[in-house]
């Protein structure tokens, strides 16, 4: 109250007194109304007062009102903290008691018997649905069997879902309605193959005229069970038989079991290849237009626009009848591999029988299995993932056997004279075995479909013999250089009889043994590499090689397990992506190494015997004097000297054995190579070393022209390796007087200058020769030591 008597809005009440009363009283006749003015003065005053009162008890209420609630607040505060300490309490003892436990336990009993019944109330409704569903389908066959899958389809529908619940499993329920929408996909299917085989009791099927024409009752059977089963055939991801043609297979199978799943003859293992597969072709043969012409275009109206139009199973009554035959005769396969598993002969016979008979049904009726792309696998796939390992094993040892046995033969070691025409390579008997047994084996394996499989076979057999046989040619040449070599000769010893099959010919027969035989190994495995087998195989591994190239080591390693090894005796240059290497490219490449090496010690046994055979006539001859009587411009008054007859004899015989035995291509590269080892001789003993008279030079030239004219009579144009040796004795043959060039013409100007000697050679017309040849030549000539001081 003080405050607010002493101030008001921040001016003291004298001052506002005191400007009340300026302005009430200006003048003396104002106080006149002095009355008036204190009684409004007190009016008002009175107004305040009241109004301050009336404030005063405001605040008061208001003070009082706020002092209950916060009174009331801190009693509810109270009763919070007590409540939340009973709380604690309680649950404390809650924690310590197992009262709750057993509550709950006690609870579980009935309320799981509650949830059993409405279980239970749940599996009746379902079950009621789905015997509804049943009787449905039931309820339109055999007439309409499109409506009958409208309801199957939904229990089908219902099975689906219910696998799809969590826990399945453990529910009755879900196995019941499968096993009843199971029953009834199998009922309605007896039902319409029950219309279908009364049908065909009428017509007494199968003994009706393959020419014949089906009736429109039969054909109408055989659309509505294709109806029932469409579904089927469309959505399952396997091969579907389809039920008309399981139906009227059923006959030819029952005569299939009657004949060969029976005691009858005809059901030995031994009467398969002979009896039961010949059947199945002929039978399916004898009916294959029938169901072609009558039920062709049936099938194509009724697949025609679905994802299995494409499909031959489904597509061609012959295929859809091939695929109703197959299950009894992969029993008869079954069968058959159970008793004679153990048989590595029979074995190896049946399975090339079970391929046959898979080619025959792929090729004569064009069967893809349901796969369009890859085709049809074949019997022989279930039986090869079984049964491989016991078959390769048994035909590694069958062509290891035979290789042995090849090697071991002496006659195989013979060169075979009649393999080939002349001036073709004539290869040893052992090595045509031996591609024959290597092409036998690619007949066992190269109708397999998987690449594991095939490189096992090319691996472990071919290859295999292919090293061992190129093993015996490396050991056959090493054993020729032994004893051919002083130093091989020392180490190892050498007998009589060695030595004795060298001399002669014998020396060139046992190279040209492995020539010939390496090169036809060689020119065969070629030929081979073009084969669209071998073409393909190559493929699979480059495109395996491709798809995997970021993987460490080759793809090939994970098909069989020794990439390196396979490498380097096959496809190195698959890892290189040489697209255009062939699979035995390392082999050929082994092979034709071990040729030309044959040949290169083949030329050097013609050097030899050449050296040999001309020892006498190029230490002996002079050719400084010859008979007295001869004139060298008359050739005719020549003979060859004594002491060639030999060299020209062993040259003789080696030319003609060696024409035999090689092919023309050889045989040229290796004479021309002996040639020229020739011509190194009888240059370097006789024409730059000897002294001649012009009768000597003649002779000289008598002599050459035997050989150059043997050589010739062998190999056209022959001597021309000898071309350098045929010009030299033009030159030692000069005349001393002559019309055109004389001995001391071409000697004077040779022995100018290089730039002169080379226009003497142009003269002359030879070109084989060089100035310091020429002079060389010249100096050897008598005539020109007796006149020249050089």
């Amino acid at each position: 109250m003080t405050t607010m008597s002493g101030i008001t809005n921040g001016i003291s009440l004298d001052t506002r007194v005191e400007d009340y009363l300026e302005d009430k009283l200006q003048s003396t006749t104002d106080l006149e109304h002095l009355d008036e003015l204190l009684t409004n003065v007190e009016i008002q005053r009175n107004q305040l007062q009241s109004q301050l009162d009336d404030a005063v008890k405001e605040l008061e209420e208001a003070r009082r009102i706020a002092d209950e609630r916060h009174a009331s607040l801190q009693t509810r505060i109270s009763e919070f903290n007590e409540l939340q300490e009973s709380i604690d309490r309680r649950v404390q003892i809650a924690a310590a008691s197992d009262a709750p436990s057993e509550a709950i336990a006690r609870l579980q009993k009935p309320m799981k018997q509650l949830q059993t019944v409405e279980l239970a109330q749940r599996y009746f409704i379902l079950l009621q649905d789905a015997e509804r569903l049943r009787k449905e389908a039931r309820s339109h066959l055999p007439g309409s069997p499109k409506e009958a899958l409208e309801p199957y389809a939904q229990l089908k529908e219902l099975v689906i879902r219910l696998r799809s619940l969590p826990g399945n499993d453990e529910l009755h329920l879900v196995d019941h309605v499968e096993k009843m929408t199971e029953n009834l996909w199998n009922e309605m299917k007896q039902i319409m193959s029950a219309e279908l085989e009364n049908v065909l009791n009428k017509k007494h099927w199968p003994k009706v005229d393959p020419q014949s024409e089906m009736d429109e009752e039969w054909v109408a059977c055989v659309e509505k069970l294709l109806d029932l089963q469409m579904p089927e055939v469309i959505h399952s991801t396997g091969v579907v038989t389809l039920l008309p043609f399981e139906v009227m297979a059923r006959m030819f199978i029952a005569e299939f079991r009657f004949h060969f799943i029976s005691d009858k003859p005809t059901s030995s293992p031994q009467s398969v290849g002979t009896h039961c597969f010949p059947w199945v072709l002929t039978t399916l043969e004898k009916w294959e237009d029938f169901f072609r012409d009558n039920l062709g275009h049936l099938l194509a109206s009724k697949f025609h626009d679905t994802p299995v139009a494409d499909k031959t199973i489904y597509a061609d009554p012959a295929c859809a009848l091939v695929t109703a035959m197959l299950p009894v005769i992969r029993e008869k396969v079954d069968a058959v591999l159970s008793e004679t598993s153990t048989n590595p002969g029979f074995l190896s016979n049946f399975i090339s029988q079970i391929m046959t008979l898979d080619e025959n049904i792929r090729s004569r009726f064009n069967y893809d299995g349901g796969d369009p792309e890859n085709g049809w696998a074949g019997l022989s796939e279930n039986v090869l993932e079984t049964y491989f390992d016991a078959w390769f094993q048994a035909e590694r040892s069958f062509a290891l056997e035979r290789f042995e046995v090849i090697m071991e033969n002496r006659d195989g070691r013979k060169i075979d004279y009649d393999y080939s025409v002349s001036g073709k390579m004539k290869p040893t008997y052992a090595a045509v075995q031996i591609t024959d047994l290597l092409r036998v084996v690619t007949t066992k394996y190269e109708r397999l479909r998987k690449v594991k499989q095939k490189l096992k076979f090319l691996t472990d057999i071919q290859l295999d013999i292919l090293d061992g046989y190129h093993d015996r040619l490396r050991s056959s040449l090493e054993a020729y250089q032994s004893l051919t070599s002083t130093l091989g000769r020392t180490i190892h010893g050498v007998t009589k009889e060695q030595l004795t099959a060298l001399e002669g010919t014998g020396a060139l027969e046992t190279l040209c043994k492995v020539i010939g035989s390496a090169d036809h190994i060689a020119n065969t495995l070629t030929e081979w590499g073009d084969e669209e087998f071998f073409v393909i195989l190559w493929d699979q591994l480059h495109k395996r090689e491709s798809r995997h190239i970021r993987l460490q080591g080759s793809v090939i390693a994970g098909v069989v397990g020794h990439s390196d090894d396979i490498k380097e005796r096959t496809v190195a240059a698959v890892d290189g992506g040489n697209e255009d290497g062939a699979i035995f490219d390392e082999t050929i490449a082994a092979y034709t190494n071990r040729r030309k090496a044959g040949e290169e010690l083949l030329v050097g046994a013609l050097v030899e015997s050449h050296s040999k055979a001309l020892r006498a006539y190029t230490h002996n001859v002079q050719w400084t004097t010859v008979g007295e009587s001869a004139t060298p411009d008359d050739s005719s008054a020549f003979s060859i000297t004594p002491e060639l007859d030999e060299p020209l004899s062993v040259l003789k015989r080696n030319l003609e054995f060696l024409g035999k035995a090689l092919s023309a291509a050889s045989f040229r590269r290796v004479w021309r190579d002996a040639l020229d080892k020739l011509q190194d001789l009888l240059w370097s003993s006789i024409l730059t070393r000897q002294s001649f008279t012009a009768l000597g030079a003649a002779q000289l030239a008598h002599d050459c022209a035997s050989i150059f004219s043997l050589v010739d009579r062998f190999i056209p144009n022959g001597s021309a390796a000898l071309e350098s040796l045929r010009e030299g004795l033009v030159l030692l043959n000069l005349p001393a007087a002559a019309e055109g060039m004389t001995l001391k013409q071409a000697s004077d100007r040779a022995f100018t200058d290089n730039d002169e000697a080379r226009k003497v050679l142009e003269e002359l017309e030879l070109v084989a020769l060089t100035p310091p040849n020429a002079r060389q030549i010249l100096q050897r000539r008598v005539e020109n030591n007796e006149n020249v001081g050089w």
